[in-house]
């Protein structure tokens, strides 16, 4: 998730403000940038300058906006999503500045200007921000696409025209990567020839964000005689809003998912989210044979057109093995490289551009700390100044004397609960619930998995309202699921999986008793 703060004299703009979803906790909350140190500065920023409309450059904006309640620029696309965000809230929507790629503004002793760049959303633009006599290049998430499907390449004369510029706050995302990315050009091909090949029904899946993506798959899916229908309910929104920003005129018309039924196999093609194994996305209830209107079977294929995100990839074995059930036909980056593009510089797009802009200086941002040295490396081959490489919490002071850390600061960890944000300062302090759920399940063992038996004892009068009936079927299949030998192991896989649903649920998370019994044919009782 990403937040930036500029402060020149007196004044402060902010830079994005994204979200991350916690899928490593009960109900995958949501996590914001921890702001209680502008609180305690008495730091409030005139404005809030969004570069893009990925999540975790948004998502937080809704949440952390009120405190704020300063004018928030952004793109004709970006503004529309967060008009939809602030509406979720109730949050008034007058605030947002709606400005167009290329347009500049003067706020608060600023002068700034949105450049724009692509990425794997349109509308991504870098921001120059002029303050004093100091010219500071903000990226943001970009990449030197020469064919993008969805906009224009990035205008070479436009940036050379800023040389030199005295530092580069730039995206180190894939610095430690060799050559150049992939254009989406490029996986439109790979997408039609691919398609082309599979027999029955198909599945593909990826970011709903990356509208470039989306658009190559419907382009492909007419080209191969198949409709199109979409999956997820983000899916349908950025369709949605592209479509009136006039982003897929020519995209195909769309089937509802309940008419699938009624085509032949071979005219299907599905666009769903859930590439990344998020455990309520559409693909996941695919994998589980849980969606009313479509289900996969033999024949399929389901294609990821998606890398996975690091910390994610457990999710997305847990949703192969789902998939692998219905035996379908799995086709991702790994065997198929070419049906994915990152939308992040590779070395040779950062040299390029570099060269354009001949900066004094770098501040990697962005990826972890092995692409931020990779960064900084290459910058040094490039006779670009790159001292440090920024911590969450940093404080960094940029003069004629160069970038110095001058302060770092703690930062807690700012969870979104259904209520409110809740600042988690430690992992004792996550464990705090609203009542207590009692469980008691009786099972055996079965050649699967495990098996309820007898009735389930629960009490849940000290939590908010249970739809009882719902949860025990959702219980069963979860059981059945697990395939562990003992009741310890049972459950360590089954607690997580309760709170998650039960998170989903509920209005607020309860402390979960939990009391396992087994038996054996053999009559051995057990208890855990």
């Amino acid at each position: 998730m990403n937040l930036s703060l500029y402060g020149y004299q007196d004044a402060w703009i902010a830079v994005d403000c994204g979200m991350l979803i916690r899928q490593d906790l009960p109900g995958e909350p949501l996590q914001v940038p921890d702001t209680s140190i502008l609180d305690t500065r008495g730091i409030r920023p005139q404005a809030l300058l969004i570069t893009h409309g990925h999540e975790d450059h948004i998502g937080a904006a809704a949440w952390l906006w009120p405190r704020w309640a300063c004018p928030i620029l952004a793109t004709p696309l970006v503004a529309a999503m967060l008009r939809v965000k602030f509406g979720e809230r109730g949050l008034p929507t007058d605030a947002i500045d709606v400005i167009e790629p290329g347009d500049a503004r003067d706020i608060a002793g600023f002068s700034l200007r949105f450049l724009p760049l692509t990425h794997s959303i349109p509308e991504s633009c870098a921001l120059l921000i002029q303050a004093g006599n100091s010219r500071i290049l903000h990226t943001g998430d970009w990449k030197l696409d020469p064919e993008p499907l969805i906009g224009q390449p990035v205008n070479e004369d436009l940036f050379r025209a800023l040389a030199p510029v005295d530092l580069v706050v730039g995206d180190s995302t894939n610095a430690n990567v060799t050559g150049h990315s992939r254009s989406e050009g490029e996986v439109a091909r790979a997408m039609v020839s691919t398609i082309s090949r599979c027999q029955g029904r198909v599945v593909v899946s990826c970011f709903a964000s990356n509208l470039a993506r989306v658009l190559a798959i419907g382009r492909a899916a007419a080209r191969c005689g198949r409709r199109v229908s979409l999956l997820g309910r983000s899916m349908e929104r950025m369709v949605g809003h592209a479509r009136q920003l006039g982003y897929l005129d020519d995209f195909p018309a769309l089937v509802p998912v309940s008419d699938l039924g009624y085509l032949p196999p071979e005219e299907v093609l599905v666009i769903a989210t859930g590439s990344q194994g998020e455990p309520r996305a559409a693909l996941s209830r695919l994998a589980q044979g849980r969606h009313p209107h479509f289900e996969l079977t033999t024949g399929d294929s389901v294609i990821f057109s998606a890398k996975a995100i690091p910390g994610n990839e457990h999710l997305i074995e847990r949703l192969k093995r789902g998939l692998a059930r219905f035996q379908v036909t799995i086709i991702d980056d790994a065997s198929h490289p070419e049906l994915h593009a990152s939308g992040h510089p590779a070395q040779q797009e950062l040299e390029r551009f570099y060269r354009w802009l001949q900066p004094t200086r770098l501040l990697p941002v962005h990826g972890e700390e092995n692409h931020q040295s990779a960064h900084q490396e290459l910058a040094r081959r490039l006779g670009i100044e790159a001292p440090l490489a920024p911590r969450n919490g940093d404080l960094i002071r940029f003069d004629q004397g160069g970038l110095t850390r001058e302060e770092s600061f703690p930062l807690s960890q700012c969870i979104i609960e259904r209520g409110g944000i809740d600042r988690r300062q430690s992992p004792a302090h996550a464990r705090n619930r609203h009542g207590v759920l009692f469980l008691a399940i009786s099972l055996v063992a079965t050649d699967t998995g495990w098996a309820r038996i007898g009735r389930l004892m629960i009490d849940s009068s000290q939590t908010s309202p249970l739809d009882e009936d719902n949860f025990i079927d959702w219980l069963d299949e979860q059981l059945d699921d697990l395939a562990v030998d003992t009741l310890s192991a049972l459950r360590r896989g089954l607690y997580p999986r309760i709170q998650a649903w039960l998170g989903e649920h509920l209005q607020r998370l309860p402390q979960v008793e939990l009391q396992l019994m087994a038996s054996d044919i053999e009559g051995i009782a057990g208890d855990v």
